[in-house]
C-alpha cells in the first residue's frame, strides 16, 4: 500500500454513514438529514450532479475527492450541525416534511381527546409552549430531586436504579427486553453496563491532552447544572461525580469487546444472578423494574456486574446521591427552562460535537415528537411522501442482489462445501421489509396520554408506555412484523435475530435511489446499501447466527481460519487510515461495517452486470456503465465533519468516516481498477496480494 494511502490527509473532516447500514443500526441517536430540491440531481439520466465533482483530481488517486471535491469546496456545515453530508441533507428534508405534517395537525382545532392527532398536536404544543416552560423553572423535576434527598441507606440504590432506567435516566446497570439471540422465537431480559455521562470509557481513561481537557469541561458542566438547580457544593460534587464515573469506566468493556456477540451472550438463571453479584439486592431491583417474574436473563458483561455490585456499597451514599441528581437533571434538561437547555447544549453540542448553534425550537420539537410518537407520525409521512412504485422497484433490486450474493457464495474458492450450504440456507431465509410496517404491525400508542401544557410529564408518560410495551413482550410471541426504525428515518439496517434487512421509506430518494436515473447509478448507490445490509448477515458477527436468527457456529474450523485471516487484512488496512492527526480508524471496531461495505458493493456490481443480460451498457455523459456504478457509490458518502464530532466518531462509531468508505472499498475492488484504469503508482492502487477478499 502506498504511503499516501496509509496517511489519508490527516485532518480532513470526513464522516460516517448511518446506523447498521449503515449501522446496525443503531439505531441510532443522531442520524443524518436533506434540503428540499437540492436532493434531486439536475442530470436525471446520469443520476450524478457533475457540479459536485472535482475534475482536477484523478479518480485513480482519490475517488472521494474526484466525486465530491466541488461540493466540499462550496459547502459549509450549517451552524446547527456537527456534520453535513448526503445523509444529513436527506434527513433535513425528511425533518421539514415531518414538521409540515405536525404543524398542519397542530393547527387543526377540536381534536378528539386520545386520538392520534391530539397526541401529536399536544406534544408539539407542549414543547412550543415556552411561557409555561420558563415559568415552571425547576419545578418539573423537584419531586425527583427531593426523593433522592430522602435516601437513608445504600439499600435505596437498587430500587432507584431500576426506576431510573425505566425513565431513561442513567444508572450503572442497564437493562431491557429484546429477542433472545440464543433462541430467537422468544424475548428475554438483558442486563449490562451503563451509567456514563460522556460518550465512552475512553473519555475518562485516555491520557491524551484533549480528553483531559474534556474531563475538566465536563466537571464545569456538572457544576453549572448544580448551580442552576441551587444544589450544594457544585464544584466538589462535580469532582465526586467524575471520580465515580471513572471507577465505572474502568470496569466497563471496550466497544470492540461489546461487538462480540458470543462473549456478550451469557444466559443465567434468576438465582445465578445472586451468585454473579451476591452483594446486590436483585430481588428489589427486578421488582422495581417490573421483572420480578423472570426466570433467566442474558448478562452482557458479567464481570462488570460483579464489580458494580461490590462498588455500590463502597462508594459513599452522598456521592451516589450527587450522581443521580446530575443524571436526573441531564435527562430533563432539554425539556426544562432555557438556562438548563442552554447549559446542556453547551457541553453536549458545542464542546463534544463542535456545533456552534442549537437547532431551532421547532426542529427540536419535531425531535421530541419523533422520539415519543415516531410511528404515529410515520403513518402520516407515508401517506404523503412514499410512492408505492418505489417499493416495487426496490423489491426487484433486492431479489436481483440476493441472487447475485448466492452466485458469489457458490464461487468462493476459500469456502468449503459444508459451510457453503449453511450460508446458502441462511441467505434463502433472509426477509426483506421496504418502506413502512404492514397495516397490522404499526406500533400502538394507546397507552400514551398527552397534555398540551405538561412537556416533561408527556415525555415521562411516553417513556413509561414504551417501557410497558417492552415488558409485555415477555409474555408474547415474537412480533415478526415489528420495525426498529420509523419510515421517516434516513437509514437501513440488518437484524440478526430476525435475519432480515429493512429499508425505511425516507432513504428511497436521490442520491440513494432515483427512479429517473439509469440502473448503473442506482445499483452503485441503493444497490450498494442493499448489498451492505445483506452482507451484514455474513460479517464477522452476523456470521455467528444462522438463518433462524440463533447464535450457532455453522463454520468448519478450516473456513473459520480462512475468514479470520482475511478479516485481519481488512483490520490492518483500515487501522492505517488517520483521519485526524494521531487518531486512526479502529479497524477492529469498524470491521463489521467495512466488511459489509466491501461485500455489499461487490455483490451490487455483480447484480448490475447481470442486469445487462450480456449487452453493453449505454455511455451517458461520457461515462461507461461501470464508471457510473462507482460514481453512484462515491457520491453517497459525501460529508464534512467538525473536528470534535469526527473525534467522537472515531472513538465511538462502528462506521469508518465517509472518505474511507469510498477509498477503502474501491481500492480493494478489481472491478474499479478496470473501470478507471488504476495501475501501480496511483494512490488508490493496492498490490493484488494485499487486497481484501472475503465475500
Amino acid at each position: 500500500m502506498s504511503r499516501q494511502m496509509i496517511t489519508r490527509r490527516a485532518g480532513f473532516l470526513a464522516a460516517l454513514g448511518c446506523a447498521t447500514l449503515l449501522a446496525a443500526c443503531s439505531p441510532p441517536e443522531e442520524l443524518p438529514q436533506e434540503m428540499e430540491d437540492e436532493a434531486v440531481p439536475p442530470t436525471l439520466g446520469l443520476g450524478v450532479d457533475l457540479d459536485n465533482m472535482d475534475r482536477n483530481v484523478r479518480p485513480q488517486d482519490d475517488f472521494f475527492r474526484y466525486m465530491n471535491g466541488g461540493w466540499i469546496e462550496r459547502t459549509e456545515i450549517p451552524d446547527d450541525r456537527s456534520r453535513w453530508g448526503s445523509f444529513d441533507e436527506l434527513n433535513e428534508r425528511a425533518e421539514q416534511q415531518v414538521l409540515d405534517i405536525i404543524r398542519a395537525i397542530a393547527d387543526e382545532p377540536g381534536h378528539v381527546p386520545g386520538s392520534d392527532e391530539q397526541k401529536i398536536a399536544g406534544l408539539f404544543q407542549s414543547f412550543m409552549g415556552e411561557a409555561v416552560i420558563e415559568a415552571s423553572g425547576l419545578e418539573p423535576v423537584r419531586q425527583d430531586l427531593e426523593a433522592i434527598d430522602a435516601w437513608e441507606s445504600h439499600d435505596e440504590l437498587p430500587l432507584h436504579w431500576a426506576e431510573a432506567m425505566t425513565r431513561r435516566i442513567a444508572a450503572p446497570i442497564g437493562f431491557g427486553v429484546s429477542q433472545d439471540q440464543g433462541q430467537s422465537d422468544r424475548y428475554i431480559t438483558t442486563l449490562g453496563q451503563s451509567g456514563l455521562g460522556m460518550p465512552d470509557r475512553e473519555y475518562y481513561l485516555s491520557d491524551d491532552d484533549r480528553f483531559e481537557q474534556l474531563r475538566e469541561q465536563y466537571m464545569l458542566h456538572i457544576s453549572n447544572m448544580f448551580e442552576l438547580a441551587d444544589l450544594p457544593e457544585p464544584r466538589e460534587a462535580a469532582e465526586r461525580i467524575l471520580a465515580l464515573e471513572t471507577r465505572l469506566a474502568e470496569q466497563q468493556w471496550t466497544r470492540v469487546q461489546n461487538r462480540d456477540r458470543t462473549a456478550t451472550y451469557n444466559l443465567v438463571s434468576r438465582y445465578e444472578l445472586d451468585e454473579l453479584a451476591p452483594a446486590f439486592d436483585w430481588l428489589r431491583f427486578l421488582e422495581a423494574a417490573g421483572l420480578e417474574s423472570i426466570e433467566e436473563a442474558v448478562v452482557r458483561q458479567p464481570d462488570y456486574l460483579t464489580a458494580v455490585a461490590e462498588l455500590y456499597r463502597d462508594v459513599d451514599l452522598g456521592d451516589w446521591q450527587d450522581y443521580q441528581r446530575f443524571h436526573t437533571l441531564r435527562r430533563a434538561a432539554p425539556y426544562l427552562s432555557s438556562p438548563f437547555v442552554e447549559e446542556n447544549f453547551d457541553f453536549y453540542g458545542r464542546i463534544l460535537r463542535g456545533q456552534p448553534e442549537m437547532r431551532s425550537r421547532e426542529k427540536r420539537g419535531v425531535g421530541a415528537v419523533e422520539s415519543a410518537l415516531g410511528f404515529l407520525v410515520g403513518r402520516f409521512y407515508v401517506e404523503e411522501h412514499f410512492p408505492e412504485q418505489a417499493r416495487e422497484r426496490m423489491q426487484d433490486m433486492v431479489e436481483n442482489i440476493k441472487l447475485a450474493f448466492e452466485d458469489a457464495i457458490d464461487e468462493l474458492e476459500w469456502m468449503g462445501e459444508e459451510t457453503r450450504e449453511e450460508a446458502r440456507a441462511k441467505l434463502a431465509t433472509l426477509n426483506t421489509k421496504i418502506g413502512h410496517p404492514d397495516e397490522d404491525s404499526w406500533r400502538d400508542y394507546s397507552c400514551v396520554q398527552i397534555a398540551a401544557d405538561d412537556l416533561l410529564g408527556n415525555i415521562h408518560r411516553a417513556t413509561s408506555c414504551d417501557w410497558d410495551r417492552m415488558l409485555d413482550r415477555l409474555d408474547s410471541e415474537v412480533d415478526r412484523g415489528e420495525w426498529g426504525m420509523t419510515p421517516q428515518t434516513v437509514n437501513a439496517y440488518y437484524s440478526s435475530t430476525m435475519n432480515e434487512i429493512v429499508f425505511p421509506a425516507a432513504i428511497l430518494q436521490p442520491p440513494f435511489f432515483n427512479v429517473e436515473a439509469d440502473d448503473a447509478v442506482n445499483y452503485g448507490a441503493i444497490g450498494g446499501v442493499i448489498g451492505h445490509e445483506i452482507t451484514h448477515a455474513f460479517d464477522d458477527q452476523g456470521r455467528r447466527s444462522d438463518g433462524e436468527g440463533n447464535l450457532r457456529d455453522w463454520w468448519t474450523e478450516a473456513d473459520e481460519e480462512q475468514f479470520q485471516s482475511r478479516a485481519q487484512v481488512m483490520v490492518d488496512q483500515y487501522s492505517a487510515y488517520e483521519p485526524l492527526p494521531g487518531m486512526f480508524i479502529q479497524g477492529e471496531l469498524a470491521l463489521g461495517e467495512n466488511i459489509a461495505d466491501l461485500g455489499g458493493l461487490r455483490v451490487a456490481h455483480r447484480a448490475y452486470r447481470k442486469s445487462l443480460d450480456g449487452e453493453p451498457a449505454e455511455v451517458i455523459e461520457g461515462f461507461s456503465g461501470d464508471q457510473r456504478f462507482f460514481m453512484g457509490w462515491g457520491q453517497v458518502w459525501r460529508i464534512q465533519y467538525r473536528e470534535e464530532a469526527l473525534r467522537q466518531q472515531l472513538v465511538t462509531g462502528p462506521h469508518s468516516p465517509g472518505e474511507f468508505r469510498v477509498i477503502g472499498v474501491l481500492s480493494n475492488m478489481p472491478e474499479f481498477y478496470e473501470a478507471f484504469d488504476v495501475s501501480e503508482g496511483d494512490e488508490m492502487f493496492i498490490p493484488e496480494g494485499e487486497r481484501v477478499e472475503i465475500w
